[in-house]
C-alpha cells in the first residue's frame, strides 16, 4: 500500500512539473512573439534637433544682378541682356534650426540695367520695335530678404560634423526700394543734359496728367517704389572648415511691379505731360543718336521697321496716344536674378584640438 502511494506521489509531481513546464514553454512563446511584433515594428530612437546642435552665421555676398521686362532684347520667356550684368554687394543672418533647416535674413544693393540700342536688334522682326522706341533705364535695388533654406542633405549632429557639401533650395519674402532713371542726352538741349535723372516723378506714362474717361491711358496711377518680391532659387553650400561655408546659388525675384524700367503702358499724348524733361524722356523714337552711348542709329533700318516719318516727326506707332502706339506690355510684371558668391562664418564656433603626450 505504502508503495503504490509513493508512485501515485511521483507521478502527481512528474504530472504537475510537465504541466508548468508546458505553460512556461507557451508564456514564453508569447513573449517572443510580442517581443518580435515590437521589433519588426522599431523605427529607431527618434533623434531630436536639440539645443546644442542650432547654431548662427553671418555671411558677405557678392551678387550679378539682371533683368528681365519691357525692355529686354526680346519678349520671350527669361529674355536678357547678360552684358548689362551688373554687381551687387550684401550681408546677411542665419539661423540653423534643424536638420534640413535654416532661416536667413539678408540685406542687398545692387544695380539693373536695360538699353534698346544696346541690346536690340533692328533686323529682328521680333526685336526691332525697341530698337526705334530707343528708351534706357538703370535702377538701383536694396532689398531685404527673409528665406527658408532647405537642404538636400541633412546634419542631424553639431556644425562641427556638417556635410562637406549638400545642395539647397529657397523661397521667401522680398521687399525692396527701386527708383528708375534714364539719362539725359548731352544734345537734348535741357538742363539735365549729360546727367541721370529719376523717373517716377515725371510720370512718363501720364500718371500725373489729367486723363478723361476716353484716353487710353486713363487711370494709371503712379507706382510706389517700396514694393514686394517673392525670391526663391537653388544653390549649393560647401564647407570649407570648421567655421567657413562657400555657397553659390542662382535666384529671382519676382515682383509685383511693371515699373523697374518705367515702361508699361501706352504712350500719352505729349501736352498732357507735366514738362519738356518728360516729354523728352516719354518718346526717344526720333533721336538721331542712341540715347546713353551718343552712337549714330541706323534711320534706314528705322524706317524700314516704323514706316516713315509724319509730318510732325514722329514714326508711326510712337509718341502719340491711341490704343495701339504701345510703349511697353503690361500684362506681365518685371522679374530680376540674382547670382550669389557667399562666404559665412559660423557664430560662437568653440572647438578644441587633441592633445598628443
Amino acid at each position: 500500500m505504502k508503495f503504490t502511494k509513493k508512485i501515485l506521489l511521483l507521478f502527481f509531481v512528474v504530472f504537475l512539473f510537465g504541466v508548468t513546464e508546458s505553460s512556461y514553454a507557451q508564456l514564453n512563446r508569447k513573449k517572443i512573439r510580442k517581443n518580435n511584433k515590437k521589433m519588426s515594428s522599431f523605427k529607431g530612437k527618434k533623434n531630436n534637433f536639440s539645443a546644442d546642435k542650432k547654431y548662427n552665421s553671418i555671411g558677405i555676398t557678392l551678387n550679378a544682378l539682371n533683368y528681365f521686362g519691357d525692355l529686354s532684347p526680346k519678349s520671350g520667356a527669361l529674355s536678357t541682356d547678360i552684358s548689362f550684368t551688373r554687381p551687387g554687394f550684401g550681408i546677411d543672418f542665419a539661423h540653423r534650426f534643424g536638420p534640413r533647416y535654416t532661416l536667413k535674413a539678408s540685406f542687398l544693393y545692387g544695380t539693373i540695367k536695360g538699353d534698346d540700342f544696346e541690346s536690340a536688334d533692328p533686323t529682328d522682326k521680333d526685336a526691332r520695335f525697341r530698337y526705334v522706341r530707343n528708351l534706357q533705364f538703370r535702377n538701383r535695388i536694396k532689398e531685404l530678404t527673409v528665406v527658408g533654406v532647405f537642404d538636400l542633405f541633412k546634419n542631424e549632429a553639431s556644425y562641427i560634423s556638417r556635410v562637406q557639401f549638400t545642395p539647397y533650395t529657397y523661397i521667401g519674402l522680398t521687399v525692396f526700394h527701386h527708383n528708375p532713371q534714364a539719362y539725359v542726352g548731352e544734345d537734348s538741349g535741357l538742363p539735365e543734359a549729360g546727367t541721370w535723372v529719376d523717373l517716377e516723378p515725371l510720370g512718363t506714362e501720364g500718371q500725373y496728367s489729367t486723363l478723361d474717361a476716353t484716353d487710353v491711358n486713363s487711370g494709371i496711377k503712379p507706382y510706389k517704389q517700396i514694393q514686394f518680391a517673392i525670391p526663391f532659387g537653388i544653390g549649393g553650400r560647401y564647407r570649407l572648415n570648421q567655421v567657413f561655408d562657400l555657397s553659390v546659388e542662382f535666384g529671382i525675384r519676382y515682383t509685383f511691379t511693371d515699373y523697374l524700367d518705367d515702361v508699361s503702358q501706352n504712350y500719352v499724348d505729349p501736352s498732357k505731360l507735366n514738362s519738356d524733361l518728360a516729354r523728352y524722356l516719354a518718346d526717344r523714337s526720333g533721336e538721331a543718336n542712341a540715347a546713353v552711348s551718343g552712337s549714330p542709329r541706323n534711320f534706314e533700318l528705322i524706317n524700314a521697321a516704323a514706316g516713315d516719318r509724319n509730318g510732325d516727326g514722329i514714326f508711326d506707332g510712337y509718341g502719340n496716344e491711341g490704343e495701339y502706339n504701345l510703349r511697353g506690355g503690361k500684362d506681365d510684371n518685371d522679374v530680376y536674378f540674382v547670382t550669389t558668391i557667399r562666404v559665412a562664418y559660423i557664430i560662437g564656433a568653440t572647438f578644441t584640438r587633441a592633445k598628443f603626450r
